[in-house]
């Protein structure tokens, strides 16, 4: 691929005076192509030394897979003229002599598609390079209005803030990360919760950011639950021990951030004499960790009560929750990401995530009951966000009927 782009450069500088300038344009990218290859390789060596997946292995990963993505646009554009001009010369030497017949050859058709592929192989490259530089840490808050019949009449206009999969272990600028914290705070909601993945795999990932994620306060408490990362599952550990010691550390975490971590348990939410029910359980996720235990969480839970649940990942809702014959009337997830990547405008929205969950992000419902998807506030392997903006969810619960935009799953 690297010496088809080569020789595709070659012809687009062809016709240059400077000969420098040409060599710079051509074995230059060949220089900086194969050696971005060669670090990733060698980084690939140092990620069982490091505990898993650092700033540094992501950042080499990211721009591997931009030269990666480029290139490949590059080609297929260069090869279609290469095609074209395979087919033109079939069709034109078949009604020739063999003395007649040649390759056909025409340079400035040929620096014209050069000078197209080079067009097109841009707009991935600009792409990358704003979700690296700037996506990433390109904070949105999605509002939603939630309306219930049954919503106690005290908890009318109750707003939550949400955040999920933080992955503190990715983050390479702690001044962008505090905008973000900024931003939530700025909300200024009644309750505050978290729905896992604070790490990506070992619990000192979040230490030189407690500071900053404990200024998340509300009126009614911070509430947390653990992420399939949060387990320290993807790494390898000298022992058991070291592992479960990791975990331990973590969970400790969450009391000094001043989040109160919820291991399949549930805490009643008081406002005026009325109550409603918060609900976390450890993770549970089709084809991840299923540790999470429902039942055990609901225990004590009064059958009538308005619940809450805090459940990781969206596959739970799917397979445990939705059906479930003791009513939840929202649950709160994250895990997707969004897939960091893809189209949300005019309210068509897309992700290549879409073909593995069928709830990937925001808003959806069946037998009014409801689940809401955070796209994720950090992020993790790809060092950037494309279309899929990091996201703060600001959700209002209202009583009685009103327009709640959902999708409904049948």
């Amino acid at each position: 691929m690297d010496w088809y782009v080569f020789y595709g450069l070659r012809t687009f500088s062809g016709q240059w005076r400077s000969v420098p300038l040409k060599r710079i344009i051509t074995w230059g990218y060949l220089l900086i192509s194969v050696s971005v290859t060669v670090v990733f390789v060698l980084g690939l060596g140092s990620f069982k030394t490091a505990r898993g997946m650092t700033p540094f292995h992501e950042w080499m990963l990211s721009i591997f897979l931009t030269f990666f993505i480029t290139k490949l646009f590059f080609v297929v554009v260069l090869s279609l003229g290469d095609l074209g001009r395979f087919i033109y010369g079939i069709a034109s030497n078949i009604t020739k002599s063999d003395g007649q017949r040649s390759v056909p050859y025409f340079p400035d058709r040929r620096r014209f598609i050069s000078e197209a592929a080079i067009l097109v192989a841009a707009i991935p490259f600009a792409g990358f390079m704003y979700a690296m530089f700037k996506g990433k840490y390109d904070y949105k808050v999605h509002r939603e209005t939630i309306y219930f019949d049954d919503l106690p009449e005290s908890f009318d206009g109750f707003t939550i803030t949400q955040l999920s999969d933080i992955h503190s272990g990715s983050f390479d600028n702690a001044q962008a990360v505090q905008k973000g914290i900024d931003l939530a705070k700025a909300q200024k909601s009644d309750l505050f919760v978290f729905t896992g993945d604070l790490v990506n795999n070992a619990a000192w990932e979040i230490e030189p950011y407690i500071h900053r994620f404990a200024q998340l306060k509300a009126p009614y408490g911070q509430f947390s639950i653990l992420g399939n990362h949060d387990y320290g599952d993807y790494i390898s550990w000298n022992s058991e021990e070291e592992k479960e010691a990791n975990l331990e550390k973590l969970k400790e975490h969450h009391t000094t951030l001043g989040y109160k971590l919820m291991l399949d348990e549930n805490v009643d939410i008081v406002k005026d004499g009325q109550k409603i029910s918060l609900i976390g359980v450890q993770n549970w996720g089709k084809g991840f960790i299923q540790i999470g235990d429902l039942h055990k969480a609901m225990r004590g839970v009064d059958p009538k009560a308005f619940k809450i649940l805090l459940s990781h990942d969206p596959t739970h809702w799917e397979e445990k929750v939705m059906n479930n014959p003791n009513h939840i009337h929202l649950t709160l997830a994250g895990h997707t990401h969004g897939a960091q990547f893809g189209v949300e405008v005019s309210g068509f929205r897309w992700s290549p995530v879409k073909y593995r969950y069928l709830d990937w992000a925001g808003l959806a419902s069946r037998n009014n009951r409801y689940l809401y998807v955070n796209r994720g506030f950090g992020f993790l392997a790809f060092s950037g966000r494309l279309g899929i903006w990091p996201e703060i969810t600001v959700l209002t619960l209202k009583r009685g009927k009103g327009k709640t935009s959902a999708t409904e799953r049948v």
